[in-house]
């Protein structure tokens, strides 16, 4: 089984002035996360990574130079999920051929498949590959929710192998509860983070990481090994930055704040692709006093 550690980045697509990718950037990046911020996998072009206004083309070239560049010291998870389970094979039979480590499918949105639809696109697209699958359920953005049931339905089949959960703390306890022995659980919410793991999740699946890795991933390590009020100390300096990043003075999609909040640091110059679009100098304002 492939081990992606317990903390995740899902990585920002860096774009030049033209609106193009930026693979200078992103060559720093991938150095800067792995070796400051100590992330141990990272998710390329996820929600974070702006992976609607991708093309096919950007996110397999995405996919080919993370992992060249990453060059094993930390794996490398392609984001290939969409609510077009043909697609989405596609897709993911292109990135196998790339040498990612394992792969992101997230709940299809927009077509408000069932429980039964769910369970068969996922199945479908897993034995499309032979690489571990790492399931993605964040009903806030996808209107349809995978239930517990369902998650613990598809942690029967071999290469599904973790889920990231931005459900509720109750579903991540749920999961936990009925998971196979090796299924891991992943929080995808910073701010709830810290708690999914106390009911049951192995990790988590990172915006912030971008910024405080290094104290996340101290967090995880100090409950892991005992350590619970030092964990829970550090979960409580870093809550108001995990809320921050997101809500700002206003409520700001991701990645803008993230990617405003690298820009400060020298990683790219903080543009997001329309329809997204960056902060208003209040917000930025209110980046720079969180960090």
């Amino acid at each position: 089984m492939v081990d992606f550690g317990r903390l995740i980045t899902a990585m920002v697509t860096p774009f030049n002035d033209q609106d193009e990718i930026d693979w200078d950037v992103t060559a720093r990046l991938i150095d800067y996360l792995i070796e400051e911020q100590k992330s141990e996998s990272l998710v390329i072009c996820g929600t974070t990574g702006e992976s609607p206004t991708l093309t096919d083309e950007e996110k397999l070239e995405m996919f080919r130079f993370a992992v060249k560049h990453a060059a094993g010291r930390c794996k490398i998870i392609a984001g290939t999920g969409s609510n077009n389970t043909k697609h989405s094979i596609h897709l993911t039979r292109e990135a196998s051929k790339l040498g990612v480590d394992g792969l992101l499918l997230v709940v299809p949105y927009y077509n408000k498949p069932n429980q039964a639809g769910l369970y068969q696109h996922f199945k479908a697209i897993a034995a499309a590959t032979e690489l571990p699958v790492i399931l993605y359920n964040v009903p806030g953005r996808t209107v349809t929710c995978l239930s517990a049931e369902t998650t613990l339905q598809l942690a029967q089949i071999s290469n599904i192998v973790a889920t990231k959960e931005c459900a509720s703390i109750d579903q991540v306890t749920e999961i936990a509860a009925g998971a196979p022995e090796g299924f891991r659980i992943y929080s995808g919410e910073d701010a709830t983070g810290f708690a999914a793991i106390t009911v049951g999740a192995y990790g988590i699946i990172s915006v912030a990481s971008h910024v405080v890795g290094q104290k996340m991933h101290d967090m995880i390590h100090s409950y892991v090994s005992g350590d619970v009020t030092e964990a829970a100390k550090i979960n409580q300096q870093l809550l108001p930055l995990f809320k921050g990043l997101f809500a700002c003075p206003d409520p700001l999609p991701n990645p803008s704040a993230v990617k405003y909040a690298l820009c400060t640091r020298g990683y790219g110059n903080g543009d997001v692709r329309l329809p997204l679009i960056g902060p208003s100098e209040a917000q930025r304002e209110f980046i720079q006093a969180l960090l």
